[in-house]
């Protein structure tokens, strides 16, 4: 299982603003991150080519939906909003075109969540991840991959079992409604744009 920092260092997001904080509204309680995409250059060397964000030269990611066509993912002016609630094995990822609103989810089914030395919050993931769009698009990817590392011995029969019961919480929870999820992510989007106006301070410092 891979450890992937929330700061998401390795598609070098450590650029960007990033905030972590703790949420307790009615409708959410847990950890939530965001980071505004301020319009640098990153890259993932598994899913993505290099990319270029820049003033004079702006162009953005995306992935094809069957209903939503072309959705963004990635972009100058962004946001990825990404929550963690509490008592549950997944991270959800919001991601807000500059309008503020929702482009796509994506759900990783985790095993656990740490902290790194600097505090930044950690997920350890377990490969089965969930897509959806505010269109009603929904995908469930890297199933092949979570059954190699069951069939290989890397995940106990309780850890394959969990992992695919968490995806139908999430699909049960989050896709029933998506117009709820959406308001839910709103809220928080909101409740954090207050905090950063009133003086809430970057979690950590963009190198």
């Amino acid at each position: 299982m891979k450890y992937k920092r929330l700061d998401r260092d390795a598609w070098k997001f450590n650029t960007y603003p990033y905030y972590q904080m703790r949420v307790d509204i009615n409708e959410f309680h847990g950890l939530a991150c965001l980071i505004q995409l301020m319009g640098t250059g990153w890259y993932d060397t598994q899913k993505f080519k290099y990319m270029k964000i820049g003033n004079s030269n702006i162009s953005y990611q995306y992935w094809e939906f069957p209903k939503s066509g072309k959705s963004a993912i990635c972009g100058k002016g962004m946001k990825w909003l990404q929550l963690i609630p509490d008592n549950k094995k997944h991270v959800i990822t919001a991601k807000y075109l500059p309008d503020n609103s929702i482009s796509v989810w994506y759900v990783d089914i985790i095993e656990n969540i740490e902290y790194d030395t600097d505090g930044v919050a950690v997920f350890i993931d377990k490969y089965l991840d969930v897509s959806f769009t505010p269109q009603g698009d929904v995908g469930i990817a890297d199933r092949n991959e979570l059954d190699e590392a069951y069939n290989s011995g890397e995940l106990s029969k309780e850890q394959y079992k969990t992992a695919l019961k968490e995806c139908d919480l999430v699909i049960e929870e989050l896709l029933s409604d998506i117009v709820k999820t959406e308001h839910i992510c709103d809220k928080i989007l909101f409740y954090i744009n207050e905090k950063i106006m009133h003086g809430e301070k970057e979690f950590k410092r963009p190198k």
